[in-house]
């Protein structure tokens, strides 16, 4: 589990930039005054100009005169406009806190909300970004531990499917087949029936076994198989049609591993759900960021009905989870007129990992 390692550093790198900035924010040449003392001494300077007043040549008469009465309202309207103005602009970052803790989503990684106002508010912003911070590589940590266990689980089955139920319907078949020499004519229609319910079966079975461990991604490497993968999916009435340039930058098999299950979930939930009778899938190196190279992008677009107004399924969360463990970008939004597109950004790995690579196997 390399990949959580990774984003647990990250964690804990954005941590300390959290902090590093708060106290920056604190040192620097602008007080962080807090909202506590804002609000007294406002008052405080109020009550000992009005104090200063009574002890000195002004007067109030009994009963009050019109122009007392004024200057009186006129220093009470001055405090309250004062409380009203300190109390805005020390509560507004809060506010803004507020909008940000409604709106956020560990699946959907976002800008956090700024470090500003007074000390109470600027320490309780601080604290909620490191927070989410935390239950964001925790999510992370944890989907990748679901996820390996799931990769576990889908080579097992696979494995099941094609060493045990693969040969025992293949002994069938042949079996069949040397009935089919024997039986009356009347009979031979029949078998040779259950000889092709057998055949598409086993057909099945090997491509459920497919999907579910990709062995061309692990002997042939990612391109071949998102190949492989445009390929199976071309079939009733969906054609799909792919961009796939054979020299790619080198990439974490990890990454490697989410891409091809983005690319085979993005094109399922087109297949099943989009009503789209044409479908691309394209993978395309970004230019090089900084010092490292730039990673690839991948798209799969579709001409159907579109997302819609529906919650996001299974499928799409999973999606998120897993562009979320390798630290990818991913968007899902409507196509250029009409369907889908599901656009993932993979960024370069950190360091040239060409020389360890060994093979494409996750």
């Amino acid at each position: 589990m390399g990949v959580v390692t990774d984003i647990r550093s990250r964690s804990r790198s954005a941590k300390l930039a959290a902090e590093v900035s708060c106290e920056k924010a604190g040192r620097s040449g602008k007080r962080n005054v807090s909202l506590f003392w804002r609000i007294f001494s406002l008052n405080a300077a109020g009550l000992v100009v009005a104090t200063a007043l009574l002890l000195g040549p002004v007067t109030v008469s009994t009963p009050v005169l019109a122009g007392e009465a004024l200057v009186l309202l006129a220093g009470l309207s001055v405090l309250l406009a004062g409380n009203a103005v300190v109390l805005r602009i020390g509560l507004t970052p809060l506010h803004r806190l507020g909008r940000a803790m409604a709106t956020a989503d560990l699946l959907v990684p976002g800008t956090r909300p700024e470090v500003s106002g007074p000390a109470e508010a600027a320490q309780l912003i601080a604290t909620y970004n490191t927070m989410l911070d935390r239950l964001q590589a925790e999510r992370a940590a944890g989907a990748g531990r679901a996820l390996e266990a799931q990769e576990r689980e889908r080579h097992r089955i696979a494995r099941e499917l094609h060493d045990e139920v693969g040969q025992t319907l293949t002994a069938v078949l042949l079996q069949l087949k040397r009935v089919a020499d024997r039986v009356p004519g009347e009979l031979r229609e029949e078998v040779s029936l259950a000889q092709e319910a057998t055949r598409a079966g086993l057909d099945e079975i090997r491509r459920i076994a497919r999907r579910l461990r990709p062995g061309v991604l692990e002997e042939l490497g990612l391109a071949s198989a998102l190949r492989s993968l445009a390929a199976e999916f071309t079939h009733h009435g969906l054609t799909v049609q792919h961009h796939i340039p054979g020299d790619l930058p080198p990439l974490a098999p990890e990454a490697e591993l989410v891409l091809y299950r983005v690319a085979q979930e993005g094109l399922t939930n087109t297949a099943r759900h989009a009503a789209a009778d044409r479908a691309a899938l394209t993978l395309r190196p970004l230019p090089p960021a900084g010092d490292g190279g730039g990673g690839v992008e991948l798209l799969v677009r579709d001409n159907g009905t579109g997302l819609g107004t529906a919650p996001e399924g299974a499928g799409i969360r999973g999606m998120r989870e897993r562009a979320l463990l390798i630290g990818a970008e991913i968007n899902f939004a409507p196509a250029p007129g009409g369907g889908t597109d599901v656009r993932l950004r993979v960024p370069a790995p950190p360091g040239d990992r060409s020389a360890d690579r060994t093979g494409d196997s996750p």
